[in-house]
């Protein structure tokens, strides 16, 4: 353990909606949703403003549009998020040359490996703090960061957390395990909804609680590896090291049951549950995957696997849940499941597949619109018609045209497409409406305002 709070975790303030309404003057401080748009897709992230209405990442996109019906629904823009990833990873390796990207959005920097050495004390992990917000403002065109730091990884994470949005938690050596014990169970990572049922049954739903059950009783509930790892985890002992430029090979949730499960429901339930994790993490870390695994464990501890390789690569909750499905449905599960597990493999950062071409739903025609935001729509809507070569019109996505210049898409439906013209550096734009086969107007195109790096 180290005795000094050397480890900082960096996450971008709700990275995707965030450069988003970085990139649309006219969402700024409104609630904006990205994630799959359809009738099928799933929150991937929400702006603080979206989430004052209980919105949540991996909840249903139509659960999301009941609860905030006037938030801007959006597909996501990869190569947008890539390239302010890019600039934040570059910032933090001038910083130490011991950086751990967890994600696009997301890594740990072990500032005890610095060059020229930085001051450990408070003052100067809040000065040092200070700065890389500053210079990454600077460097992502506005976007801010929450960070913790601590002796740990794993504090530092929790640390986070507590500073969210856009703030610094320092947490002094020595106060880890005091700040631990009123928080949920749920903060120690392995702690997912199974085990916390099974730490509930037993009378543990506090950090506390953990710190306080006999080690023998936890290691009979939840098996000797978990149980005991838990428990180091609620005494805040962590001495992993950050490990820079860590590739993921492959991504897989798994759980294993207090009782074998029998009911075919419930398994789907916690197919899709660990489906839907999968895809998060997958989309998260800006990767698709070309395999879908599940791993099944019998009553009897035989353990089967089935695994199909797609035909191009996905990042889709909905495309990883119909193929684990359908690979459950060849098993044989009647006498009971010890463990369910869902996996991806043949990682990938570039796409494959259309994938939206499922989600897209038609909606009602787009009525044209005039150039004064206070007669638009509310917000973009769901992408359901495609334009020339089979690209989709998803909504949030860049386009061009060859007379109004850069913008981006509002909606579609019905052989018309709706575009606000508008980028970083421009005030809110005007709002047209365009047959879709229009020859002047081109998917892609700059989403403008470049930032200059440094």
């Amino acid at each position: 353990m180290r005795a000094e709070a050397s480890v900082l975790h960096l996450d971008l303030d709700a990275f995707f909606a965030s450069v988003e309404q970085r990139d649309k003057p006219s969402l700024r401080g409104k609630p904006v949703i990205v994630g799959g748009t359809g009738q099928r897709g799933v929150v991937s992230t929400a702006s603080y403003e979206a989430r004052r209405y209980g919105v949540r990442s991996a909840m249903p996109t139509h659960e999301a549009r009941r609860r905030c019906p006037h938030a801007a629904f959006l597909s996501g823009r990869f190569d947008a998020y890539r390239d302010a990833s890019r600039r934040v990873m570059d910032l933090l390796h001038r910083l130490s040359p011991l950086v751990e990207p967890l994600s696009l959005d997301e890594a740990f920097v072990d500032l005890a490996a610095t060059e020229p050495p930085v001051g450990l004390d408070r003052p100067a992990l809040v000065d040092l703090v200070g700065a890389v917000k500053a210079e990454l403002a600077e460097v992502t065109g506005g976007l801010t960061c929450s960070v913790g730091i601590a002796s740990s990884k794993f504090m530092a994470k929790v640390a986070t957390e507590l500073s969210k949005p856009d703030g610094l938690f320092i947490v002094e050596p020595g106060s880890e395990v005091e700040l631990l014990r009123p928080m949920q169970v749920t903060v120690i990572p392995g702690v997912g909804p199974v085990t916390a049922e099974k730490l509930r049954r037993i009378g543990v739903s506090t950090v506390a609680d953990l710190q306080s059950i006999p080690p023998d009783e936890l290691v009979r509930e939840l098996g000797r590896a978990h149980g005991q790892g838990l428990l180091a985890l609620a005494y805040a002992r962590d001495d992993r090291a950050v490990e820079p430029e860590r590739e993921a090979k492959s991504i897989s949730v798994e759980d294993t049951f207090a009782t074998d499960l029998v009911d075919h429901d419930r398994l789907g339930e916690v197919l899709d549950g660990h489906a839907a994790q999968v895809g998060r993490r997958l989309r998260a870390a800006g990767l698709f995957a070309r395999t879908v695994t599940i791993k099944v464990r019998q009553h009897d501890f035989a353990t089967n696997t089935r695994a199909r390789t797609l035909s191009g690569a996905t990042d889709r909750t909905e495309t990883i849940t119909a193929v684990a499905r359908t690979l459950l449905a060849q098993i044989d599960t009647s006498n009971g499941i010890r463990l369910l597990g869902v996996g991806v493999a043949g990682l990938t950062d570039v796409v494959q597949e259309d994938l939206f071409g499922e989600d897209a739903e038609p909606l009602p025609e787009p009525q044209p619109a005039d150039d004064h935001d206070s007669a638009q729509p509310s917000a973009p809507d769901t992408a359901g018609a495609r334009p020339r070569h089979g690209t989709g019109w998803h909504p949030g996505r860049d386009v061009h045209h060859d007379d109004h210049g850069a913008g981006w898409v509002w909606g579609a439906g019905l052989g018309r497409v709706t575009v606000r013209f508008e980028t970083r550096d421009t005030p809110p734009g005007p709002v047209r409406t365009f047959a879709v086969d229009d020859p002047a107007l081109h998917p892609g195109g700059a989403p403008g305002g470049q930032v200059t790096a440094r």
